[in-house]
């Protein structure tokens, strides 16, 4: 978008309406703001109706441009692109530092509209690029598939709240509260009386089931339990609405685990689907990093979009937001350097689990990734731990783009060896 050949249209987009300008390449006005009500189909028709006029009026084309509301621009901005409209969605970020250009500080959404015609004709202007069917079906069912795993993890939370009003011994048997056997004591024998009321020779054989441990370990574990049951008596305050609580939390979660298997298995039909696909072939090919499990790879496909709009490693590092937020401002430089998250959350927590499992090591003590698990330590000597996990976590993003810029599968290499092979790139290409 380097010439001026087209009127520019914005708008401002709210989620019961939006106001619509068009100025020409001059930046004059040609329309004044205008409401389009989204559910209002003589609205919508009057707004295309205006710029198609202006568009004859003109003798050229025009282009519209939609601020990116998170959900809301998605209906306006198909409905114009099936009338045969150019329209493009602008960052946020890039609307928002003009907002304040004048000396007075005055904001509404019709001054905004007319912003945003205005930067539609700058030559450098950014757009984002709007992604496929595809893209956005799965991206809505990964937000959604995270959405319920902290729910989940919220209730969980929650009963374990519970449990150290009522019964914290009980947290001291179960690292997991609930696991398959933690689940069945608290449906079964819920509070300590129960517990302690309850047939030893029947509570051991459904423990047994329960943990597929045999009845030795089912044995230690009941008493255990009775034990904790004991002291619960005499330190743990008996409060009924609470073990009810508790009940409510568990089948809240049941239908949260249901929910999520059903998530699951719906991506992994689109998946199957779309096999044929580059960007399903683009997930494969995540999947072949160590870390990465089929969601995470799944999720940070999601979230880039159309990958062939990165040039460098730095590109997806600052569009995943964990680019350091630099403040300095003359002889002042900030000691303190943080991440400026201005990009998508989802996919800095796919990044963060990648990095975690990268510098973990297996049970036999061979590292997942010897070569980030070596260099995570050596960070380790001069920075604190989060810090080091944050240049891992750059590693992780240098390794995603060579593998989606490369289209071949992960291969483990020393550093040594990638500089070899870079090298030789480099004099195959000369």
């Amino acid at each position: 978008m380097n010439k001026r050949n087209y009127i520019s249209v914005g708008i401002d987009v709210g989620s019961v309406f939006s106001l619509m300008s068009i100025v020409d390449q001059q930046e004059n006005l040609i329309l004044k703001p205008f409401k389009i009500i989204h559910n209002n189909p003589d609205s919508l028709e009057r707004a295309i109706s205006a710029i198609k006029k202006a568009e004859e009026s003109h003798s050229m084309k025009s282009r519209t441009f939609l601020e990116s509301t998170g959900i809301y621009h998605f209906p306006l901005f198909c409905h114009l692109k099936e009338s045969g409209f150019e329209v493009f969605v602008i960052n946020p970020l890039i609307t928002h530092s003009i907002k304040n250009i004048g000396i007075r500080k005055v904001k509404n959404d019709k001054l905004d509209s007319i912003g945003i015609a205005k930067l539609g004709l700058k030559p450098d202007l950014k757009t984002s690029l709007m992604p496929t069917e595809l893209v956005l079906e799965l991206r809505t069912l990964t937000r959604n598939y995270y959405d319920l795993m902290d729910e989940r993890a919220s209730h969980v939370i929650a009963i374990k709240t519970y449990l150290h009003t009522v019964f914290p011994q009980y947290l001291d048997i179960f690292s997991d509260v609930i696991g398959t056997t933690s689940k069945m004591i608290l449906r079964q024998y819920g509070t300590p009386d129960k517990l302690l009321r309850g047939h030893k020779k029947t509570m051991i054989e459904k423990i047994a089931k329960a943990s597929r441990k045999g009845l030795v370990k089912a044995t230690e574990r009941y008493e255990k339990l009775i034990h904790a049951a004991t002291c619960a008596k005499s330190f743990g305050c008996d409060i009924q609405s609470v073990y009810f609580n508790i009940s409510l939390k568990l089948d809240l979660i049941e239908c949260l685990n249901r929910s999520i298997t059903s998530t699951m298995d719906r991506i992994q039909s689109l998946l199957d689907e779309h096999s044929s696909s580059q960007f399903v072939h683009q997930i494969h090919l995540l999947d072949t990093i160590p870390g990465v499990g089929l969601l995470t790879a799944v999720s940070i496909m999601c979230e880039l979009g159309d990958f062939s709009a990165f040039q460098s490693p730095k590109q997806l590092f600052a569009y995943f937001g964990m680019d350091p937020s630099v403040n300095e401002s003359g002889k002042f430089k900030a000691t303190e350097v943080h991440m400026s998250k201005r990009g998508s959350r989802i996919a800095r927590r796919a990044i963060f689990a990648i990095a975690l499992s990268s510098i973990r090591t297996k049970r036999n003590g061979e590292a997942l990734n010897p070569y980030l698990h070596q260099y995570y330590n050596k960070k380790k000597e001069s920075k604190p731990k989060m810090v080091a996990l944050g240049a891992i976590m750059h590693k992780v993003c240098n390794i995603i783009f060579a593998v989606l810029r490369n289209n071949v599968a992960f291969e483990l290499r020393s550093p040594e060896q990638h500089r070899h092979d870079y090298k030789l790139s480099l004099q195959l290409a000369a």
